[in-house]
């Protein structure tokens, strides 16, 4: 296994030799900066015993600078064709550092890793805009990393690190603020891709708070379902989506200890106040 990140002619070399075309539906823009690749290392304090879970390996470029790094990969990568030059490419590593489910990310969000304890693995994802809000949605609902560094699009970035009250404030973007904080957004220029992408991108650091809380089932679902209609006051939309749901009335007359009434909108409503349902 060569070490270390892939340089713009190994990308296209290995991307030729294996007959494949980036495919734009699944977000498959290959980083060839080398650079780009030890930062996200270095954002994530990557360590030589770390438990690492990596979304969308593609080529390997990251998951062969981890592996050097001596972290244990825990990968979970959507194309057939990727996968398998991944198990090819990384075969004497399977198994024995390197885990790979072949899958959609959204349903395996932390890959093979079945319960682990929180703050006892990181997260290093390479995320398609078209995923990015359900993926941090269902890595939310626990258990959380210590760490996350996320490559996305600095629009995404920008709207799941949004404040309250803001027009990005969201019912991802409470969950988000309730289990992490923003460390540090990097910026990732386009010729640090293969294709190089149309929009801009970033590295997005986030680290588990200490006192990292998640929402229930319930305050998600109401959550979401209020800011379906979120220039709307809450009590008509209240009265319109759960006529009939006294723990949501109680919850609607319990945001007076924030400030807020049955005239607020949803993206004035603070993360800790979804607690209450």
């Amino acid at each position: 296994m060569k070490e270390g990140p892939l340089s713009v002619r190994e990308t296209k070399e290995l991307l030729s030799r294996l007959g494949h075309r980036p495919r734009h539906a699944l977000g498959q823009n290959y980083l060839v900066d080398g650079n780009i690749v030890r930062k996200s290392l270095e954002l994530g304090d990557v360590r030589a015993g770390d438990v690492v879970v990596e979304v969308g390996p593609g080529l390997g470029t990251l998951t062969r600078t981890l592996l050097t790094a001596g972290a244990e990969v825990h990968a979970v990568e959507a194309d057939p064709a990727m996968a398998a030059h991944l198990r090819e490419f990384m075969a004497e590593k399977l198994g024995h550092g390197f885990f790979l489910v072949e899958g959609d990310a959204v349903e395996s969000p932390l890959a093979d890793l079945r319960d682990p304890a929180d703050g006892s693995f990181k997260v290093i994802a390479n995320l398609p805009y078209a995923i990015s809000t359900p993926w941090m949605d269902a890595v939310c609902r626990g258990p959380h990393p210590s760490v996350m560094v996320l490559m996305l699009q600095r629009e995404a970035a920008e709207r799941l690190t949004a404040q309250v009250g803001g027009a990005h404030w969201s019912a991802a973007t409470a969950q988000v603020s309730l289990a992490f904080e923003k460390v540090r957004i990097h910026p990732v220029p386009g010729q640090s891709f293969n294709p190089p992408p149309k929009v801009d991108s970033c590295l997005l650091a986030l680290r588990r708070r200490p006192d990292a809380r998640r929402l229930s089932p319930r305050a998600r679902e109401v959550a979401r379902m209020l800011f379906t209609l979120r220039r709307k006051q809450l009590g008509a939309s209240v009265r319109t989506l759960f006529p009939e749901a006294a723990d949501v009335r109680a919850w609607l007359a319990g945001l007076g200890a924030y400030g807020l009434g049955p005239t607020a909108r949803p993206q004035e409503v603070p993360a800790e106040a979804w607690l209450g349902l």
